[in-house]
């Protein structure tokens, strides 16, 4: 095929397999298996891996012949590729070279469809930052300049340049949502249920008893004597039913209940 004055060049071909949950971003017909792809002269590995529909913002290692190379490697003609998903049993980041710092952050900013999701991981205790205001080009611009990682459906989203971390969330459902993502950063073991306001996402503060009077009911006011409050937005939170409730969830989430 030509191109320019007459200049030609042919396809190469390279061969990648993908690893573990990132196959389900790919037809049935290609999941676990090698792939053979034929590719322009000058492709790199985060062409590649998105031309087959996955972000590279689910990647965290790729190999090419072997060794570890960064998502603008330039491949050559018969390269291997092999591409990893985040580790669950242990710490890639001394040979990945895809990103300069660690797919496993604690910050994210999801996307508009993902409101419950949002409330569910402030009740954790994460800082999730949500709007039902903000476009998808806002919501890349705030990942990339606060290093949140972005919670979304949209796979074409993920696939925007700026955006280096990401998770495209597979469930419907807001509890399932929350165990997935639980498991995907394996945060855990960072759960910190009610330092956080559900309403704005502020760190909540102790609020001095002058700051609770008149401002809950009378029956409240004498049956408890510990209040948090947002910064924020000013809501006030203590311990009542509603916290016994939350509780409950957290706990059947974090598997205790089965303890």
């Amino acid at each position: 095929m030509a191109r320019g004055k007459g200049v030609a060049w042919r396809m190469m071909t390279v061969t990648i397999r993908f690893y573990e949950e990132l196959n389900d971003f790919l037809p049935r017909n290609l999941r676990k298996r090698d792939i053979e792809v034929d590719v322009p002269p000058g492709s790199t590995v985060k062409k590649v891996i998105e031309d087959l529909g996955v972000p590279h913002t689910e990647v965290d290692l790729v190999l090419v012949g072997g060794s570890s190379e960064t998502f603008s490697c330039k491949l050559s003609d018969g390269d291997r590729i092999s591409v990893y998903p985040v580790f669950e049993s242990f710490d890639v980041a001394p040979a990945s070279r895809v990103r300069s710092e660690p797919l496993r952050r604690v910050r994210f900013v999801l996307d508009v469809h993902l409101g419950k999701l949002a409330t569910l991981l402030r009740m954790l205790g994460f800082d999730a930052l949500y709007s039902r205001s903000c476009d998808d080009a806002e919501l890349a611009r705030v990942s990339r300049d606060e290093g949140r990682i972005l919670l979304t459906r949209d796979r074409g989203l993920l696939k925007r340049k700026i955006v280096s971390h990401g998770c495209c969330v597979r469930s419907l459902r807001g509890e399932e949502q929350l165990a997935e993502v639980l498991g995907r950063f394996q945060l855990r073991r960072l759960i910190r249920p009610f330092t956080r306001c559900l309403r704005c996402n502020a760190a909540l503060i102790p609020a001095d008893p002058e700051q609770v009077s008149g401002r809950v009911p009378p029956l409240v006011e004498e049956r408890y004597d510990t209040f948090r409050r947002c910064p924020a937005c000013g809501r006030l939170y203590w311990r009542g039913t509603h916290w016994e409730h939350m509780r409950t969830r957290i706990d059947r989430l974090d598997g205790k209940e089965e303890e």
